[in-house]
């Protein structure tokens, strides 16, 4: 493996596929025989330091439509969260089931799960059939793996009876020295980041992107009031920039003051912190306080003179739910994703029905729209949201900092790369976007 990494290092793309591929290599991992070892707990408690192991692998056989990459940096994601405290299904369960699909994908029922759905790194050697991609490369990878031998992903690949993402339905994830993906996830790392930077837009930037921009999310247009919960955190962020640079009016919704002064750094002028102003949409565990929607509806009014959102960006779930789809307008849109607070959602119907408003539910994105979202790092449009970045041997303490919400932004791992700030290829184009790169990393 230090091979390889020297080879990165020294800029010798050539060279890396030259050399031998390692036999083995160093990944996180989750293991079958620990899927009961929360049992008890609430979700809360469950810590994933326990569970989330930092172990040697075979390097998996390379099939046809697939690429191996050495991993220089990756990044935490709540559905690492969810893998890492077996909720609300274990991964084996997804992973046995893909091993039923083909021999090959057979590879990925194992007793153990590498684990991590975003990478930034170097291409080490690509199967048969694949002609885009060739050692050497520098890439990130957006996480959507489909098998597209049915009919139903050729107009949206999300919509493949075999759609799966990659390192949380599959095995061999980017938290590791090593990663194995189809070609169709690869897109060109952007020069002007390191690695750690460029790992961390993937998963949350293109699912922001297909839920918020894209037609097949809400198509968001210009002058849209969008209201956006946990507009500092990993999701939020890029919500939050895609509103501001397409010409919506992004209403943010925060936990903290510190977390309010984030949105401000990312231009973000209507802001709610709503621990400060004491929201509390549930009475208790069983009943939500339909006074608590209308004091946040006309608080919006009030930020926005007078204009209930056209959009609303829902992630958490549970707690928020019902008071989204009170606050949107008359015709508006709920467009919902993850549901980090719980995914048993409940609302007052009335409100929709009777206003005529759309619940669109969204997951992920399919590869277009991934490269256009990958594309506007590129062209330095959206920035990375880079809080903090740990090494892979820390990776069980990141997980828990967004378990536990003690993070904004993305939590970065460094892989092979062995410190931060490493990978910039196109200097003077960092140069030109390097106040927004600094503003932005501290999110």
């Amino acid at each position: 493996m230090q091979e390889i990494l020297d080879a990165i290092q020294a800029g010798e793309r050539e060279a890396v596929g030259a050399l031998p591929v390692p036999e083995h290599y160093r990944g996180i991992t989750v293991h079958a025989d620990e899927v009961e070892m929360f049992d008890g707990l609430a979700a809360p408690d469950k810590d994933p330091r326990r569970s989330l192991h930092l172990d040697e692998v075979a390097t998996p056989e390379l099939g046809p439509g697939e690429a191996l990459v050495a991993v220089m940096a990756s990044a935490i994601n709540y559905n690492t969260v969810w893998t890492s405290i077996f909720e609300p299904v274990s991964t084996f369960k997804f992973l046995e089931r893909y091993g039923r699909v083909s021999p090959l994908a057979k590879r990925h029922d194992l007793p153990y799960h590498v684990v991590g759905s975003d990478l930034a790194g170097v291409v080490l050697r690509t199967g048969p059939g694949v002609h885009n991609w060739k050692p050497g490369d520098e890439v990130v990878a957006h996480c959507l793996s489909v098998e597209l031998e049915g009919p139903d992903g050729h107009d949206d690949t999300m919509m493949d009876s075999e759609q799966r993402i990659w390192g949380f339905e599959t095995n061999f994830g980017g938290l590791a020295e090593l990663a194995l993906v189809k070609s169709n996830q690869l897109m060109p790392k952007p020069a002007h980041l390191t690695w750690e930077e460029a790992a961390s837009p993937g998963l949350v930037n293109s699912t922001a992107y297909r839920q918020l921009v894209s037609r097949n999310g809400a198509a968001m247009k210009q002058g849209d009031v969008v209201l956006i919960w946990g507009a500092s955190g990993g999701l939020g962020s890029y919500a939050t920039q895609f509103a501001l640079n397409g010409g919506a009016i992004p209403v943010c919704v925060v936990s903290s003051k510190e977390k309010a002064d984030i949105a401000r750094k990312m231009g973000a002028e209507l802001i709610i912190d709503r621990s400060a102003e004491g929201y509390r949409f549930w009475k208790d565990e069983h009943t939500q306080d339909p006074r608590e929607w209308q004091r946040l509806g006309a608080r919006i009014r009030e930020l926005t003179g007078g204009e209930d959102p056209d959009i609303v960006f829902e992630h958490p779930g549970r707690e928020t739910f019902g008071a989204s789809v009170y606050v949107a307008r008359r015709g508006g849109t709920i467009v919902t994703c993850a549901s980090t607070s719980g995914f048993l959602h409940q609302y007052d119907n009335r409100y929709l029905w009777m206003n005529l408003k759309r619940i669109i539910g969204s997951h992920f994105a399919n590869y277009r729209e991934s490269w256009e979202a990958n594309r506007l790092i590129d062209k330095g449009l959206v920035h990375p949201t880079l809080s903090k970045t740990y090494p892979l041997a820390e990776t069980g303490q990141a997980a828990l900092d967004v378990h536990r919400n003690a993070h904004q932004g993305k939590v970065g791992v460094l892989c092979l790369a062995p410190e931060e700030g490493l990978g910039v290829r196109d200097q003077a184009k960092r140069e030109r976007h390097l106040d927004a790169i600094n503003r932005f990393r501290g999110v």
